[in-house]
């Protein structure tokens, strides 16, 4: 215990302190305020509206960048001091996520009242948001391109300014087009506002026009597209996937229960959002680097059983004060009208506690490229979600997408552990 308090001293104090750590609290400040604005001006039953449509903007974003996020910054920061091979870089993301972006916003525009029809089930017609929101998405993948070529330039200091200027802009939308239009309002700022940050973002790569000159399309390369579509295929399953599962489960709350309830699940996810975000950034900083490097079965069992004996008594603890804390929480964020969502607490925490476990033995299958066994055990883990859901709610109510949360990834972990249990009881190689 004491080497850990030393861990923390030495470096998680000063690394908390960092452009990631700093945009996660200014998210999760930037969430709470607008939950309470809806919890004030709209209610549970809107909050529901609200999520189905962040799901499907979720989706419809990441489609259009085609998740190209983390394989920009990385091959922007291999190739910045080659000229030939950075403009293969930057010609391929642009041309090729031109197209995407264009197909997507067509989609949306063109299909807009069947969009509606699928996330605002029976209510009111909100076909002109999905138009709008096809109309702002260039911007968004703009916004994305922009960020993550300055992240591969190393430009932290100026991210972290408009990160923050930009979450401080999306907030007082928010805010502002709650305030006036209530729902409606709500659901523009979801279509409009991290498009919107275009314009802060704007502002920091005008000083970057050298790099136009290496956006041709002669030097698109189909070498560069294979490589850049292995990020598309790891973001595909968290930030596609799963958000249309969560949609048509919140859609099947709606149709078999109401809105109201599925507004107290939408609650529920968020609160459960904010504090797993504190709890991936300690991981990504503490745990997931030392696991990077390792090669050998002995050293891998030996950190992982360390950090669980470390970390996870001090996890479960964090999740028993959360669980005694519930009613001040749902008040605090929410308001008295979500008091309900406090029995939602047990099954939820439950089941952060058990993907937190897997979390960080699944990372492996990325850190040593084990793209296979990632892409089976997420769809495993999509459609046993989505099952246990229609099959726990209509047994338990609303308080069955949250037993269907806790089951899924008890089994989605037990998939993981069948996975690595030669790397953590046998004699192979770890990732062999």
């Amino acid at each position: 215990m004491r080497n850990l308090v030393n861990y923390f001293n030495a470096k998680i104090l000063v690394k908390v302190i960092s452009l990631k750590s700093l945009s996660v609290l200014t998210r999760i400040i930037a969430g709470l305020f607008t939950s309470k604005a809806i919890a004030i001006f709209i209610g549970a039953e809107g909050l529901a509206l609200i999520g189905n449509l962040r799901n499907f903007v979720t989706s419809a974003q990441t489609l259009g960048t085609l998740g190209y996020y983390k394989g920009v910054v990385r091959y922007v920061d291999r190739f910045k001091d080659d000229l030939v091979r950075l403009s293969k870089t930057l010609s391929t993301v642009f041309y090729s996520g031109f197209i995407a972006t264009f197909l997507v916003s067509l989609f949306c525009y063109l299909r807009a009242d069947f969009i509606n029809d699928l996330i605002f089930p029976t209510y009111n017609n909100y076909v002109y948001i999905i138009k709008i929101f096809a109309i702002v998405l260039p911007f968004y993948a703009l916004n994305m391109y922009s960020f993550s070529i300055m992240n591969g330039f190393s430009k932290y200091k100026m991210l972290l300014i408009l990160n923050i200027i930009g979450q401080i802009l999306s907030l007082s939308i928010a805010l502002l087009l709650i305030y006036q239009r209530k729902l409606d309002g709500a659901l523009l700022s979801v279509a409009i506002s991290e498009s919107l940050i275009f314009l802060i973002t704007l502002v920091g790569i005008i000083n970057r026009k050298s790099l136009t000159p290496l956006l041709s399309v002669n030097n698109v390369s189909l070498e560069y597209f294979k490589n850049l579509s292995s990020y598309t295929l790891v973001a595909f399953f968290p930030l596609v996937l799963v958000p249309i599962v969560t949609l048509m489960i919140r859609s099947y709350i709606i149709d078999t229960i109401g809105y109201r309830d599925a507004g107290f699940w939408e609650a529920m996810m968020r609160i459960s959002k904010y504090y797993l975000m504190i709890v991936s950034l300690l991981i990504g900083i503490y745990i997931m680097p030392g696991f990077s490097e390792i090669n050998n079965i002995k050293q891998f069992k030996k950190r992982l059983f360390s950090y669980y004996k470390t970390i996870v008594p001090l996890l479960a603890l964090g999740f028993v004060g959360i669980y005694f804390l519930k009613s001040f929480i749902v008040k605090t964020v929410f308001s008295s009208e979500f008091i309900p969502v406090k029995d939602l607490f047990l099954w939820q925490l439950l089941g952060d506690f058990i993907k937190i476990l897997s979390m960080i033995i699944a990372y492996q299958f990325l850190a040593k490229k084990m793209y296979w066994h990632y892409i089976i055990s997420e769809a495993f883990f999509v459609v046993i979600l989505y099952t246990t859901s229609v099959y726990f709610v209509n047994c338990f109510g609303v308080k069955g997408a949250v037993i269907a949360h806790f089951v899924s990834y008890v089994m989605y972990y037990a998939l993981v552990l069948f996975v690595f249990g030669s790397s953590l009881f046998g004699v192979k190689k770890l990732g062999g």
